[in-house]
């Protein structure tokens, strides 16, 4: 009979778990939770901030490069440095710089180009470290919490003098694996996240490059005429 009377008790809490809200089930984590939600609050702020940064970034008339070739040749170049302000994107004050140091040698027209292009690139990575050590950290925090879970269940284990109860041991259990799906929850995302925007700008380096490429060609146009 007291064998039936604790199986029942077991199904009952059983059952209690498998009602449990999410709010309870992040209760039961412990304080590394509160950590794992700091840090995805983190990767969701970095993400849409830079997301919207190389966005704005990207913006750029189709028709930029055409417009500048035809100032340039026109002997515009204030009006080319104020049509570039006007643009206000990586690629835009990259060749304004250029402009505003035509006159001298190529070799410095390019080195101010290539000087302001790491310098926007080095803008559009801000808090790009951040979001790459969040998604390898996360899952390490779930797995200490996993360590410390087993820990707590064999702690109440030996407290119990070596016994076997499921309810005993349930608080150690929802430490070690709700800790460990937290810790993937908000690692996973970091990580394809970061990934994501490495590779937007990736691309936008490649824009740059090209219309580097293009602009130098257009102040070595009247020297091979």
């Amino acid at each position: 009979m007291i064998k039936l009377l604790q199986a029942a008790e077991v199904a009952v809490e059983t059952a209690a778990a498998g009602k449990m809200s999410l709010w309870e089930l992040f209760n039961q984590g412990g304080w590394l939770m509160w950590v794992l939600l700091l840090l995805g609050g983190v990767t969701i702020f970095i993400f849409v901030e830079r997301f919207v940064a190389i966005q704005r970034a990207q913006r750029l008339d189709m028709h930029f490069m055409n417009r500048i070739r035809d100032y340039v040749v026109e002997g515009k170049v204030k009006e080319a440095i104020a049509f570039c302000h006007h643009e206000n994107t990586p690629i835009a004050r990259m060749i304004e710089k250029g402009l505003e140091r035509l006159g001298r040698p190529m070799s410095d027209v390019q080195s101010a180009i290539e000087n302001v292009a790491n310098l926007e690139v080095s803008k559009l990575e801000n808090g790009l470290p951040t979001l790459a050590t969040i998604a390898g950290g996360a899952p390490m925090i779930g797995f200490l919490g996993t360590v410390l879970g087993m820990v707590r269940t064999f702690m109440d284990m030996s407290a119990a003098g070596g016994t076997v109860d499921m309810a005993l041991l349930s608080g150690g259990m929802y430490v070690a694996m709700v800790t460990t799906v937290g810790g993937l929850i908000v690692g996973i995302p970091a990580y394809f996240g970061y990934n994501y925007l490495v590779a937007r700008i990736e691309k936008l380096v490649f824009r740059m490059e090209a219309n580097s490429i293009a602009f130098m060609d257009i102040l070595n146009q009247p020297a091979q005429k």
